[in-house]
């Protein structure tokens, strides 16, 4: 079970190190989008520092979840990230809540895994 938990962990972390480097180095296709879609992408857009701050945070965060020292941090900073994943899909692109649910439950994972350090932080 260890080296299952470890593996499902990393390949977390990978998607996240992913889409945080994608967010900089511009490398992967977009696909289509719809008018309404678009337009919200344009109005994030506007907003300059939102998309290399959400890439920062993703890029970090994968980076810390692939160290079990490191790994309840990076949860714990990746998690708002992945509610506002979750909030796009449900809103926009309801055929991305199969891969942001399978992500949040992993997520939920990591952090019932190391529900010690969390109460120590919160002590």
């Amino acid at each position: 079970m260890k080296i299952f938990k470890t593996i499902v962990f990393v390949l977390f972390a990978l998607m996240f190190i992913n889409a945080g480097l994608d967010k900089f180095l511009h490398y992967m296709p977009i696909p289509p989008m719809s008018a309404e879609l678009q337009k919200v992408g344009e109005a994030i857009g506007t907003v300059k520092w939102i998309i290399p701050l959400t890439g920062f945070i993703e890029l970090i965060s994968g980076i810390l979840i692939l160290f079990p020292r490191t790994r309840t941090l990076g949860a714990l900073m990746i998690f708002p990230v992945l509610i506002g994943i979750l909030a796009h899909n449900a809103t926009f692109m309801p055929e991305g809540l199969v891969i942001s649910g399978i992500l949040f439950l992993i997520e939920i994972w990591i952090l019932i895994d190391n529900k010690e350090k969390i109460k120590y932080l919160l002590s």
